[in-house]
């Protein structure tokens, strides 16, 4: 069953390369453009319903992308990684080391292994309930490589190695057989 995964929108945190994590997140007017940019890349593509984090940052994005087209609807377990004390700091003083939070949990947050936990349930969700439905996802990079994990057959190293923000080759969706 294929799904279609995009990104939220650019944040004012990700403009001054703060780590949001579980904060709301602002989309800045960069991160409005391109999620109402991202609406009309989509063209007709149809969805019958489109997940996303319940964080504001995501919210936001679908709303702006997808508002008014396809019934949207809110699920927690998409949420970006809990960064813990690393929330709304500096992406310098630990992003060069992610892989050291596959299984560690970060500083009063959680683990990169806590997130495919959460992505593998949601996962099981989806399809006992939306199978054979065109079914998108507006969220974050853990939840994305989440997915990569579950579905690609990577090791976490290889997901985080490989992630496509390290070359910023964004590109309007990508698809996972779940």
């Amino acid at each position: 069953m294929p799904l279609t995964y995009f990104v939220h929108g650019t944040t004012t945190d990700n403009e001054l390369d703060l780590a949001t994590g579980w904060a709301p997140g602002e989309l800045s007017d960069v991160g409005k453009e391109q999620a109402e940019e991202l609406g009309r890349q989509v063209g007709e593509v149809h969805f019958d319903v489109v997940f996303c984090s319940d964080l504001k940052r995501a919210i936001d994005s679908a709303e702006l992308a997808f508002g008014g087209r396809f019934k949207i609807v809110q699920d927690r377990r998409l949420r970006e990684a809990d960064y813990g004390d690393f929330t709304e700091k500096p992406t310098g003083d630990f992003k060069n080391n992610l892989p050291r939070y596959i299984s560690s949990p970060f500083p009063k947050g959680e683990s990169y292994e806590d997130v495919e936990t959460r992505i593998a349930d949601f996962i099981d969700f989806v399809k006992n309930n939306y199978a054979d439905q065109s079914i998108a996802i507006v969220a974050h990079q853990a939840p994305q490589l989440a997915f990569e994990v579950l579905t690609n057959n990577k090791t976490w190293a290889q997901a985080i190695e490989e992630d496509w923000r390290h070359t910023k080759s964004w590109q309007p969706g990508w698809v996972y057989n779940i």
